[in-house]
């Protein structure tokens, strides 16, 4: 249970990390046709999997509740595969097939 909840508050951490940052990326770029707030927080959130995976296989510093925490929770809410999917749905049911293969 307790790692279920560990799960949960990172998970919750994440999301509106991946909320704000999505947002702020999006309104940087200025472009209403193409979701480079989704892709900024792909890119991102796939770095830190990567080099925080990579580190904690070699030196083994994260235990089983950390790593429920931060990968499971906050990496996991933060990236958003399935947003992603939903947005090139719906970027190609509105006619921008040349966006929507991009993405």
């Amino acid at each position: 249970m307790y790692k279920i909840l560990l799960v949960g508050m990172g998970g919750f951490a994440g999301s509106v990390c991946r909320y704000l940052i999505s947002d702020l990326s999006q309104r940087l770029f200025n472009n209403p046709f193409f979701p480079y707030g989704t892709l900024t927080v792909n890119i991102i959130g796939c770095l830190f999997i990567g080099l925080l995976g990579g580190i904690s296989e070699t030196r083994q510093i994260f235990g089983p509740e950390i790593r429920a925490l931060v990968f499971i929770g906050f990496l996991g809410g933060f990236t958003t595969f399935s947003t992603f999917g939903y947005e090139i749905f719906t970027i190609a049911r509105d006619g921008q097939m040349l966006a929507a293969l991009t993405n």
